[in-house]
């Protein structure tokens, strides 16, 4: 096992007060069961996911076999035992299971243990994804017998649940799915598709949705329907359609990344043209709330080694802790985390709404595609800082810091990189969507709170996001006046709304607090406005409000009030 295993200190979610404060704010449904659950999983992470991502990463990766043992072609990926087995049983604690059968439970516990589980490993994590996705959406969209045949298949905790995928990039279009090019046929044996799907994860899955264009359909994003393609046909022989080659990617290397050529291979219909992209983005939607989470627990393992090994580590006299560099950097990153963390569980929540309440469907997607952005840019931010505070050991195999940023890098371009999330707030922050009005009344809810309104702990932060609130509105209008401007300020739009909505949560959640006489997430809030939304100040001959209060902040201790002016 890698050393630095000693950020995760045994278990994930014990650990991580933060996560543990957020859910008993904001998640009243959260009973002992699913708190013990959490923290079975938490413990799980941190020792049998973690042991297997080393190995895996450094020993063992996924490899494709074309011949068998007679020497005929074969389509397989063959995985170490460790990382089979850690796979198999992720599913038996519930992580896609839980949110179906006869009592339900929301969304957000199992986002939460996606969360969890990016910590330790992401490569498991990303089919986890997946395979919820799959399920997501052939319980929410497809015909009832479709449904009836496969969903029970992905969402068992028995230990032998099928995974899921989702093929949608080709190599002639990438983002611009409109362009697919592979066509779906009507046969006498049923439905039937052909073409080459470029970049397809757990690509050994069971069940995998994907875009085809039946054959005489519109062009276009219109004339795509979607398919349910199982790995195996009607008649139990594998399907027809055959691994070319796997990806040979600059991380995740325990994930199997492939291309997948069909050939004629047997599909189910979920969604005809023009519905099939429209059901494809439900998918998407949903991946992307998990590449939030992903990026949020990134960020949460990043900074848990970094501290560690700076309160751990002595050099020219002290603890590296001790420095107030250090001290700047780390509570650099713990902000961020905590705000990642805000926002990617205000997405998971507007998820579980949007479930019940179809009106809340595009706050969920406007919120959904800030959170995806911001954290997966923090996520390569944080893994790059705790390279540099673990200095040579940090940029070695021996530590997990080297493997956390090779596969964050993927977080930011999975499910849509940041120029695609912008095209996505572009739409939903048109001047008459219901997505900025949503986004603007969310603001206005927590500024305007009688106590982060009134008090002068919240003077400056409130006063930041006014200003990026202000920034959003110009954007909005200058867009309104002149479409042509959408494609050159939807990046700054999506900023500034993702840092004013993270500033916002933070205030939120640090009014609920001082309420009970902790002044701690304040601290946070002061110092991510200041961070995030301000320009720089000139120095100060004292010491930063980070470098005052980090020992508190590092160790998620009570702030008193009164210790805050």
């Amino acid at each position: 096992m890698a050393d630095g295993n000693g950020g995760l200190r045994g278990n994930a979610y014990r650990s991580d007060r933060n996560l543990q404060a957020l859910l008993g704010r904001s998640a009243p449904w959260l009973s002992e069961d699913d708190t013990e659950r959490l923290s079975s999983f938490g413990g799980w992470v941190a020792s049998v996911v973690d042991e297997q991502a080393d190995y895996t990463n450094r020993f063992a990766p996924p490899v494709l076999e074309t011949l068998d043992e007679g020497g005929r072609p074969r389509s397989a990926v063959r995985h170490n035992p460790l990382y089979a087995a850690a796979h198999r049983e992720v599913y038996e604690h519930g992580i896609v299971g839980l949110n179906y059968g006869p009592e339900p439970r929301p969304f957000t516990l199992t986002f939460a243990m996606g969360y969890l589980l990016a910590q330790s490993d992401i490569s498991i994590h990303c089919p986890v994804t997946l395979t919820g996705a799959v399920a997501h959406v052939l319980d929410r969209f497809a015909p009832e017998p479709v449904r009836d045949d496969h969903l029970p298949a992905l969402v068992r905790m028995d230990g032998t649940a099928a995974t899921g995928g989702t093929w949608v990039t080709e190599k002639q279009g990438g983002s611009d799915v409109g362009t697919t090019e592979t066509v779906a046929r009507r046969t006498n044996e049923g439905i039937v598709l052909s073409g080459l799907k470029w970049f397809a994860s757990n690509v050994d899955g069971g069940l995998a949705l994907t875009l085809a264009r039946p054959e005489g359909a519109a062009g276009g994003g219109a004339g795509l329907g979607l398919y349910l393609v199982p790995a195996h046909g009607p008649d139990g022989a594998p399907n027809r359609y055959r691994i070319r080659r796997l990806k040979e990617k600059l991380g995740t290397r325990g994930l199997a990344t492939g291309e997948i050529e069909l050939e004629d291979a047997h599909a189910v219909e979920v969604t005809p043209p023009p519905g099939g992209l429209k059901t494809m983005m439900a998918a998407l939607g949903y991946s992307r709330i998990h590449n939030a989470m992903a990026s949020a627990g990134i960020q949460r393992r990043a900074f848990a080694e970094s501290l560690a090994h700076a309160e751990a580590r002595s050099a020219f006299g002290d603890r590296l802790a001790a420095y107030p560099m250090v001290q700047d950097q780390l509570v650099e990153m713990q902000v961020r985390l905590e705000a990642s963390v805000a926002l990617a569980f205000a997405a998971s929540r507007a998820f579980d709404a949007a479930q019940s309440a179809p009106a809340e469907q595009p706050w969920m997607r406007l919120v959904t595609a800030l959170a995806k952005y911001l954290t997966a840019a923090w996520a390569i931010t944080a893994t790059s800082r705790a390279i540099e505070i673990l200095g040579g050991n940090g940029y070695t195999e021996e530590y997990p810091t080297a493997r956390l940023y090779r596969d964050a890098q993927v977080l930011t371009v999975w499910e849509g990189p940041p120029n695609i999330q912008a095209l996505e707030v572009l739409r939903l922050a048109d001047a008459e969507a219901p997505g900025l009005a949503a986004f603007h009344a969310r603001l206005d809810a927590i500024l305007n709170m009688p106590f982060a309104a009134s008090h002068s702990a919240f003077v400056r932060a409130r006063a930041l996001i006014f200003q990026a609130r202000r920034e959003v509105a110009a954007l909005t209008a200058l867009i309104q006046e002149d479409e042509a401007e959408g494609p050159r300020q939807a990046h700054r739009l999506m900023d500034r709304m993702a840092r004013g909505l993270a500033a916002a949560l933070l205030i939120e959640e640090a009014a609920a607090d001082w309420g009970a006489g902790d002044a701690r997430k304040a601290v946070v809030a002061r110092l991510f406005a200041a961070q995030e939304l301000a320009a720089p100040e000139p120095p100060r001959p004292s010491k930063s409000e980070g470098q005052r209060f980090f020992r508190p902040l590092a160790a998620y201790e009570r702030i008193e009030t009164a210790h805050l002016d």
